[in-house]
């Protein structure tokens, strides 16, 4: 292993506490950092200049949302499936998780913005999870199945790659990608992670992943091949995800859930968005094309 660069510790860009906070998305259409609090079904949209926030409540487990392209409001993987959040309003376009003891769960859209949801049981029981592709239209295909908690999507910057990390199985896996057709091939592992569980991720141009490690209290830098190079140290145990705006600056979502009191009293910061400067750039994230 070569040498493993340590970043500074990042500052905090949004003080809350939420329970799950995940998701952090830029939408280009308003310049804001939309981010979701998972168990409370919060959608959060943040004016980082102003310290304005609108926070809108979906009335149910929420996964992601990805703002649309051409049209108001976001697509939204949530309990029951996928489905437009407009308005005010949420519409499940797709209902396909009818069953209680499942949920969608991270979600991303690829260069074309297709929207792809990772869907998992609620008990996180092994090789329930799958992997969703959803264009808008009923019904969404399954892509992938075999997994626990399916997390973490993204792309190399040539379209050729994708990731996803199974938190529960503590592995990061890589795909033959073809992106005009919106196929994925087998899903093999690139590296087992250790000292935390995989959770969202990023793709830089360089075509390495920044990794949020849960219960790690850090963000972790891997190159292409799985090696570990780099680390952001966090003042909070639980980083969920992270997402990259269009200045090399990385947003990192994080999470109170499930920290005994004695532990959670230490960092107070549990819950909030943090930022830090990095030497490279994001693949952008494409809003959803539907």
């Amino acid at each position: 292993m070569g040498s493993v660069e340590l970043f500074p510790q990042p500052d905090v860009v949004i003080r809350a506490q939420a329970t799950v906070g995940e998701g952090p998305v830029w939408d280009r259409r308003t310049g804001r950092l939309c981010w979701v609090d998972i168990n409370n079904g919060l959608l959060f949209e943040n004016d980082l200049a102003t310290g304005g926030q609108s926070t809108s409540a979906l009335d149910t487990l929420l996964g992601a949302a990805a703002p649309r392209a051409q049209h108001e409001g976001f697509a939204v993987a949530v309990s029951d499936g996928l489905g437009i959040f407009a308005d005010g309003k949420l519409e499940i376009l797709d209902p396909v998780l009818p069953e209680p003891t499942r949920r969608m769960n991270d979600a991303k859209c690829d260069s074309r913005g297709r929207l792809w949801a990772g869907s998992t049981h609620l008990d996180f029981v092994p090789g329930v999870g799958a992997l969703h592709r959803w264009d808008g239209q009923a019904p969404s295909s399954v892509v992938a199945t075999g997994f626990a908690l399916p997390n973490g999507l993204g792309w190399n910057a040539e379209d050729t790659t994708m990731y996803l990390a199974d938190s529960m199985a503590n592995l990061l896996f890589s795909a033959p990608y073809r992106s005009d057709e919106g196929e994925v091939g087998p899903f093999t592992p690139l590296c087992e992670i250790d000292g935390g569980l995989p959770d969202g991720l990023a793709v830089d141009l360089d075509g390495c992943l920044w990794v949020a490690i849960w219960g790690g209290s850090e963000v972790r830098r891997y190159d292409p091949s799985g090696e570990l190079i780099g680390r952001i140290p966090m003042p909070v145990e639980q980083p969920s995800s992270c997402a990259f705006a269009d200045d090399g600056t990385l947003y990192i979502t994080s999470a109170s859930a499930d920290i005994p009191e004695d532990r959670l009293s230490k960092q107070p910061l549990a819950g909030s968005v943090f930022a830090v400067a990095t030497n490279t750039a994001g693949v952008p994230v494409q809003p959803f094309a539907a």
